[in-house]
Order: structure tokens, then sequence, then C-alpha cells
């Protein structure tokens, strides 16, 4: 099992910027991607990002040059720095981790809000 724990939601106003992050704890060395999703009232929840076990990274195209998700590994630890933010990125943000063994399992965090406000 793994667990995460999401920090660093909040309101914020247009341009503005917010920092989230993810702790994650238990059977970590099984997880082999790391990712932020967000889902907005009334849609489908969407991967914004991910960061894979080589460090390999990708966007979704709504958030590049915007969203940069990183990671510490010392401190079982992955970031979202989201900068230039838009009512459109208003949502709650989730914080998923993937062990590929077998047919797959993900992990959710609980999820933090985020809410810009123009």
């Amino acid at each position: 099992q793994v667990q995460l724990v999401e920090s660093g939601g909040g309101l914020v106003q247009l341009g503005g910027s917010l920092r989230l992050s993810c702790v994650a704890s238990g059977n970590i060395f099984k997880i082999d991607a790391m990712g932020w999703y967000r889902q907005a009232p009334g849609k489908q929840r969407e991967r914004v990002a991910a960061i894979m076990r080589g460090g390999t990274t990708n966007y979704a195209d709504s958030v590049k040059g915007r969203f940069t998700i990183s990671r510490d590994n010392a401190k079982n630890t992955v970031y979202l720095q989201m900068n230039s933010l838009n009512p459109e990125d208003t949502a709650v943000y989730y914080c998923n981790a993937y062990d590929s063994t077998g047919t797959g399992t993900d992990y959710w965090g609980q999820g933090t809000q985020v809410t810009v406000a123009s």
C-alpha cells in the first residue's frame, strides 16, 4: 500500500502562483510514476502532469509552460509548481501514484482545492 497526503491548495488571484506538495509513504519502492490530476465541478478528472521513475515528465497541453512537476526523493515528495494561474485552473487537485505490477494499481490522495479568482 501507498499513502499520499497533499497540501498547498488555496485561493489565489488571476496570474498568481501556488505550489502543491504530495508526501508518499508506505511501499514507495513500488511506485513507477507519480502525477497530479484535477477535477473541476461537472467535469471528468484529467491528468495535469506526471513524473516517471526515471525522471521523464509530461504535461497536459493546457498547463505546458505554466506548471512544473518535480520531486525530492529524500523527502518522498512530489511538487506541482503552478504559475500564471487562471480561473480555468480551479479544481480539486489529486496526487496519484502508480504501481505497474501485475494489472497496475493507482493510489490517490484526498485532494486539495485550488481556486483562482478573477
